[in-house]
């Protein structure tokens, strides 16, 4: 009798342990709970990007705020920085060139010319206005073309600006920078640079851009550069970009100058295309937007 109270004892409590056994949590193997821990990743790097969003935000609001005449934007064929029938190439121009540069990972875009006078300083800032009209694209313009200048009296911008002197390590690159709207900055130059070769092919101002770039983290560069046929500062400069856009005049820059010019840029950086400008003469399918609601 004795031995089978011993037995069933015995078997109760090996019964008894092995329901303690069976009530106690089963840990996740790393394979099933990787979802959840995928989730926790994701939200973690969505939070990351929020605080450098703001933190990116927070640094363009440290430059100086700029809002040209709108008279004198229209006067100098600006035109932009609002939605309208004529904004429509620049903002097609826009959309293929965010896509390309997105695509590829780029950030800095020199736009240069066979020679001058092509339109190449104006295209630079129609682009950069559409660009600021994307709530979401933070962009810089950087003047490079310091031997002739034209975008501080393009856009009405009579502020001390000289954007060569911070270029040339000769003063901090905020002071010579303004704000358009909140994320749009523009540096340019009231004056031409002296000895502006030497300067954009230096050492030093490859530096400050890259601090801007560090500092700043602008989604887009556009860096407008001298006239291939001016000099050597552009090819001299193509090492420090991404990709190039050309420039081209209607009726006035010749087949052999675009081709010639193409090569050259091919050679150093991607070049993504070349830009009929002064063009007279539209297909019909390019007027659209006068019948699209504008």
């Amino acid at each position: 009798m004795e031995r089978i109270q011993a037995a069933l004892k015995k078997a109760r409590e090996t019964r008894s342990g092995q329901q303690q056994h069976e009530n106690k949590p089963v840990p996740v193997s790393p394979v099933e709970n990787r979802d959840t821990r995928e989730d926790r990743e994701s939200e973690a790097l969505v939070l990351s990007s929020d605080m450098a969003l703001a933190d990116r935000e927070e640094a363009w609001k440290s430059i100086p705020a700029f809002t040209p005449s709108e008279k004198v934007l229209d006067r100098n064929r600006l035109i932009a920085h609002r939605a309208s029938a004529a904004s429509v190439p620049y903002d097609v121009m826009r959309t293929k060139l965010l896509h390309k540069m997105r695509k590829n990972k780029w950030t800095r875009v020199a736009i240069t010319s066979p020679s001058a006078r092509a339109g190449k300083t104006m295209t630079c800032l129609n682009l950069a206005f559409s660009l600021s009209r994307q709530s979401d694209v933070f962009s810089m313009l950087l003047e490079l073309d310091m031997r002739r200048p034209a975008m501080a009296r393009s856009i009405g911008l009579k502020d001390d600006c000289q954007f060569s002197r911070a270029l040339s390590g000769d003063a901090s690159p905020e002071k010579h920078m303004r704000r358009y709207g909140r994320n749009l900055i523009l540096g340019a130059n009231q004056t031409p640079a002296r000895n502006p070769a030497e300067l954009l092919q230096g050492a030093r101002a490859a530096h400050v851009i890259d601090e801007l770039e560090a500092q700043y983290r602008p989604d887009i560069i556009i860096l407008d550069t001298p006239p291939m046929f001016a000099g050597d500062d552009t090819m001299a400069f193509l090492d420090q970009v991404d990709c190039a856009l050309l420039i081209a005049e209607a009726e006035k820059t010749t087949i052999e100058e675009v081709d010639k010019c193409e090569q050259e840029l091919a050679s150093r950086t991607n070049v993504l295309g070349v830009i009929l400008n002064k063009c007279r003469y539209l297909d019909r399918h390019e007027e659209y937007g006068k019948e699209y609601g504008y």
